[in-house]
């Protein structure tokens, strides 16, 4: 076990580098849920207009983002490959995953590693000793690996309360728990950190933060770090991607776009005026009774307001009409239609449709096979961080067999995902139907076909079995029975009371 001073530093490492992730993250963020700050723009157009769109966006940043994440969904865990049988540790597992509602965890998961690269899931046991998962914001927690990038060596969780914030450092053997006044001051720059005068405390102004009936440092069963790290297609030897990275310039075109159409069409709505040859416009200037004591010259600020132009020259009167949208326009469809290209969205998620107004539902699958090659590349790398964190559950439950037996297994076969391409009913029915003739079993086409999670499969094939069960004779009414036996040549007489 490493020493307290030990602990700290690493505690105080690990947060610097979380801290230093926070404003790429918040921006992100930011751009997801709509605030963006209107750039490109020049200072002129800003004094006029600039409180006028305050808040304005045409987010499409956040259609970038979901679309992917709703083509992700974990749907089954196995173990031993089998279409045919269940085994009870594969069961243990999935209700394991149910009862951590971790289907509506991921969910969150997967959108926020599409924004900001990365989410956690953080693995521990309840008072029951059952696994208790919990999926971590990408703010929040970091995890520090060996040199090759594989090994996780420890791992940080911190968050803050109005005056307090935590931070839980999780080693392969013990958990150590800290805490410290808010008012601690953090520089991004890496520099270190500068302390309140009078602050008497560990590195950082990190303290022991004790839990009643708790050891401290608490001791960690699992005997690995218990975070997972669930990165959005990572580059070989680098970052994690965000999606909405490269949109975001393309976002803020847009947003200038509508910035400036909108004035466009404000003018458009009254022509402006040109009054050429006469004096210009002189303002009345008041003395504290409201008596006239003098005039000033209008401020061309007020005269554009007013939409006036005034020229000398012969005295003629004109007026001057307002720039085409269509200039506009065109660059805000160019914009998304860049944006489709480079995050692979199909077209008709952004409304850059015209061309496939018409077209069948064939051409619409073939056209979103960019996005679904897209989702199966997030699969590949999710299947690790899913394998990790179901071994974490089984050695919560003291299964040590069944973790190594999930780690060494193949991701690609361990975690069943749900069909990650949209296809119609017809298609599905088709597609099934021809499975089933080429020999494939009930259970692999319930399964890969429609999505259908294990214990939907067995309640399926359950119904099955019943239904086989059953004499067809005690589903007909007796007239209806006898009417068949009847056209058969049998007992034409239904039986007594009918």
């Amino acid at each position: 076990m490493v020493t307290s001073e030990q602990a700290l530093s690493a505690t105080s490492r690990l947060h610097d580098a979380l801290v230093r992730r926070r404003k790429s993250i918040a921006t992100q963020y930011d751009y997801l849920n709509g605030k963006q700050p209107l750039k490109f723009a020049t200072s002129e157009w800003k004094s006029f207009h600039q409180e006028r769109f305050k808040g304005f966006s045409d987010n499409w940043c956040e259609v970038v983002a979901q679309t992917p994440v709703d083509r992700l969904q974990i749907i089954g865990l196995r173990i031993s490959g089998s279409a045919d049988t269940i085994t009870g540790d594969e069961r243990q597992l999935w209700e394991d995953w149910q009862r951590n509602e971790l289907t509506s965890q991921s969910n969150q998961g997967f959108l926020a590693s599409s924004v900001a690269k990365r989410s956690f899931t953080l693995v521990w046991g309840d008072e029951d000793d059952n696994p208790q998962v919990t999926w971590e914001r990408p703010d929040q927690a970091i995890i520090e690996y060996d040199d090759a990038g594989r090994k996780r060596l420890r791992a940080l969780k911190s968050w803050a309360s109005d005056d307090i914030e935590y931070a839980t450092l999780y080693l392969p053997d013990a958990v150590w728990k800290w805490q410290r006044p808010k008012s601690v001051v953090e520089r991004a720059s890496g520099a270190g950190l500068v302390l309140p005068s009078g602050l008497s405390a560990g590195i950082g102004g990190w303290v022991p933060r004790e839990v009643d009936d708790e050891e401290w440092p608490l001791p960690n069963p699992l005997g690995v770090v218990p975070m997972v790290e669930w990165p959005n297609r990572p580059r070989l030897g680098g970052d994690p991607i965000s999606d909405i990275d490269g949109v975001m310039a393309m976002q803020d075109t847009m947003n200038a776009m509508w910035g400036f159409l909108f004035p466009a069409a404000d003018h458009a709505s009254m022509p402006a005026r040109v009054i050429m040859g006469g004096d210009m416009p002189k303002v009345p200037v008041l003395d504290a009774d409201g008596q006239m004591i003098g005039t000033r010259p209008a401020k061309m600020e007020e005269l554009n307001d007013k939409r006036f132009l005034y020229l000398t020259g012969a005295a003629k009167i004109g007026q001057y009409e307002a720039a085409s949208a269509d200039f506009f326009l065109k660059v805000i469809v160019q914009a998304l239609g860049h944006v489709a290209a480079q995050t692979r969205t199909p077209g008709h998620y952004l409304l850059t449709n015209e061309k496939f107004a018409n077209l069948n539902g064939d051409a619409l699958t073939a056209a979103e096979v960019p996005l679904s090659d897209k989702v199966g590349n997030q699969q590949t790398h999710y299947n690790p961080a899913a394998k990790e964190t179901a071994a974490l559950m089984a050695l919560v439950r003291g299964k040590k067999d069944l973790a190594d037996a999930i780690r060494g297994s193949d991701g690609a076969r361990f975690v069943h995902w749900k069909d990650r391409a949209m296809h119609s009913l017809q298609q599905l029915a088709d597609a099934a139907t021809k499975d089933r003739a080429v020999g494939m079993s009930l259970r692999t086409v319930l399964e890969r076909r429609y999505g259908f999670t294990e214990p939907e499969i067995e309640r399926e094939l359950n119904r099955i079995r019943d239904e086989q069960r059953i004499d067809p004779e005690a589903l007909l009414d007796p007239v209806t029975l006898a009417a068949i036996k009847g056209a058969a040549g049998g007992d034409t007489n239904p039986p007594a009371g009918a």
